[in-house]
């Protein structure tokens, strides 16, 4: 059923892509702020599948994909993990003929669909004035192409990769790097006790954010991340010093999930893509455990060193936000309130030079954020390169500029 506008409008609010901490206190910030501003909230559910499900009937039952948000519903998940609202990696824009809802499949019978004009339609049906989509570059790059059909979006950061273009920082990367250092340097006691390598498997398609702050914080000895191919001998002669040099006898690399080979290519874990194109990731860590064990033993008198192989995965995007998951979503959350207050929009709310801020939204689209190598990674030593921290922002070599 159609929802009628009242009092100021009415506000849709949605998270797509990979869940992580502090989207809850997002969707409540943005929630609390809006109902006392007079708005009415709506969260779709699922992402943008949510908007691509609604059956634009009269009586039909849409609650499987929209919830009207009330502040008693907010304040109960507000401070937990994931999203109350549910997630997708669905992208309208690209719908496979297997994924077509079942009600649009006389309408949309090509190998791959473009439903965006039912996101439209959606849009209206449901009364929506303002949309906060909060994501990543995938999530929100569909976002930039709903703006550009006259939408007026507010777009909100999330990623813990921290690879959005545009901000400093991205919600659910403080806690990913914090999870990530708590649990490598629980692995150092197993790795001590038995005098073995630690590789530990970290997320990071494009970017390498997540291995490079946590070792620069002195979880490991040595990072591979995906703007630079390694050498495995090379890698081995690193890790087997660092290993003789520490009293203990272990020594810990973290690696990116999209790190390569030198002359290799990425390693995915199947063929299955989803609708952003993108393969799902994992395996490195094995290939690299493999290959540095057997590489070890030219660096160490001719034996082997073992090694411990530990995917971090999930872990490090489970359970509740960090202070600072806590804290910027907030911010982030009035930030967008106080656009649309303004009547403003097609912006992204981001954090500049440790400052709160907005920039075009198509920024999201317009370019990528990536480490910038010759900056700051040493890429003999494979391991954060360590300059001048003057003015540089809070997570150091997250800034574009």
């Amino acid at each position: 059923m159609a929802h009628p506008k009242k009092h100021k409008g009415v506000i849709g609010i949605l998270t797509g892509g990979g869940d992580v901490p502090g989207l809850n206190p997002a969707i409540r910030a943005v929630t609390v702020r809006a109902l006392r501003e007079g708005y009415q909230v709506l969260g779709i559910r699922r992402g943008w599948a949510g908007l691509i499900e609604i059956v634009r009937e009269p009586n039909a039952d849409n609650s499987e994909w929209v919830k009207p948000l009330t502040e008693e519903v907010v304040n109960r998940a507000g401070r937990t993990g994931g999203t109350f609202l549910h997630s997708s990696r669905t992208k309208p824009s690209k719908v496979r003929r297997d994924d077509v809802p079942i009600h649009l499949r006389s309408f949309y019978d090509e190998e791959m669909n473009d439903l965006t004009p039912e996101v439209l339609a959606n849009l209206s049906f449901l009364g929506i004035d303002f949309l906060i989509p909060i994501g990543g570059d995938d999530t929100l790059s569909y976002g930039v192409r709903l703006y550009q059909e006259g939408v007026k979006v507010v777009a909100i950061p999330k990623t813990m990769d921290n690879d959005v273009p545009g901000t400093d920082y991205c919600i659910g990367f403080s806690t990913c790097v914090t999870r990530t250092i708590q649990l490598t340097h629980a692995i150092r006691t197993s790795a001590g006790s038995h005098e073995r390598f630690a590789v530990l498997e970290v997320f990071g398609r494009y970017a390498g954010f997540t291995a490079m702050l946590p070792t620069m914080a002195g979880a490991a000895h040595r990072c591979l991340i995906p703007e630079h191919p390694f050498e495995v001998d090379r890698l081995a002669e690193l890790m087997c010093d660092d290993r003789r040099q520490n009293p203990s006898r272990y020594a810990v690399v973290l690696v990116s999930e999209g790190a390569r080979f030198a002359g290799g290519e990425m390693v995915f874990e199947g063929e299955t893509k989803d609708a952003y194109g993108h393969a799902k990731l994992g395996g490195i860590g094995d290939r690299v455990s493999a290959a540095l064990k057997e590489a070890s033993a030219k660096h160490n008198d001719g034996r082997r060193v073992n090694v411990i192989n530990q995917r971090l995965g999930y872990l490090v995007r489970s359970g509740e936000p960090d202070a600072i998951d806590s804290i910027a979503p907030m911010a982030y959350g009035n930030l967008a309130l106080d656009l649309i207050l303004s009547g403003i929009h097609g912006r992204l709310v981001v954090l500049k030079n440790g400052r709160y801020d907005n920039v075009p939204i198509d920024v999201v689209t317009s370019t990528k954020k990536v480490v910038e190598v010759s900056k700051f990674y040493d890429t003999s030593r494979y391991r954060p390169r360590y300059e001048s921290f003057e003015m540089k922002p809070l997570f150091i070599m997250t800034s574009e500029g």
